[in-house]
């Protein structure tokens, strides 16, 4: 079994591209995803046949749970996709619930750049029934956004405040047995944010693409960030477009190839 690695901003995701979907995916991804016995990775996304794009893109997240789509996912498939000449600079790729259109480009030092079209911002979970405990920083605002997946947006003065490691499941707790993303966001500047992530079915992870959107959507509608916006997180910082369908622009290391025996 031909496996690769990407990763986004720390945010890393193996590929299989394959006819189908094996019966056992969801212990493949608890398996291959463990960072102390396998590979490690903070999802499996199977590439598989699309009638109606390139190809289409299923994601299981570490502890074997399906996830509905991810940012940082999306484009570390499409670079796959093209690294891979399955497909062009333009490329796109097919989920459950939408069409994504991808696009690969360069920036003004010559490095590859991803962009990736998210479904447009709604309503995410019901929190209002949810005390938000921080362990002592006080929540500012809180948004919850849907961007093709949950996200629960909350602002703090600051994210190294809180203990998100334990905070995180708490608040997740809340919306099981569906789960959801849950963040900290801090506000620089009309241009930039600040961003930690506790990722449904991945835990801490350094980046979240559909998480820089949610939070990016959730600050503009509080009026505190404008239509383009640096997000900073642990992994690197991306940036995140706002319109009808926003964007995530960011860059994707190719961490390089394994063979995995069948079982």
């Amino acid at each position: 079994m031909h496996i690769s690695r990407y990763q986004g901003f720390g945010n890393d995701f193996l590929i299989i591209f394959s006819d189908e979907i094996p019966s056992d995916a969801s212990d493949m991804a608890e398996r291959l995803c463990n960072r102390k016995k396998s590979i490690g990775a903070d999802g499996l996304i199977f590439g598989t046949p699309s009638n109606a794009a390139d190809a289409f893109f299923t994601l299981f997240n570490s502890d074997g749970s399906q996830a509905e789509v991810s940012g940082n996912g999306l484009a570390c498939f499409g670079y796959a996709l093209y690294k891979n000449n399955r497909a062009k600079k333009s490329i796109k790729v097919e989920t459950k619930t939408a069409l994504h259109p991808i696009l690969i480009s360069e920036d003004s030092t010559n490095s590859l750049l991803v962009q990736v079209s998210l479904s447009p911002p709604g309503t995410g979970p019901d929190f209002q029934n949810l005390d938000i405990n921080l362990g002592g920083p006080k929540p500012l605002r809180v948004a919850s956004v849907d961007v093709g997946n949950p996200h629960l947006v909350i602002e703090v003065d600051e994210i190294e405040s809180v203990e998100l490691g334990t905070i995180g499941p708490k608040v997740e707790s809340h919306f099981m047995p569906i789960g959801c993303n849950i963040h900290l966001v801090s506000i620089v500047s009309q241009n930039e944010i600040q961003l930690r992530t506790w990722e449904r079915g991945a835990g801490l992870t350094e980046a979240c693409g559909s998480g820089a959107v949610a939070a990016a959507s959730a600050a503009n509608a509080w009026q505190a960030v404008s239509d383009e916006v640096k997000v900073v997180m642990p992994g690197g910082a991306a940036t995140v477009i706002l319109g009808d369908y926003p964007t995530y622009v960011c860059q994707v290391v190719d961490e390089g190839e394994f063979e995995a025996l069948d079982d």
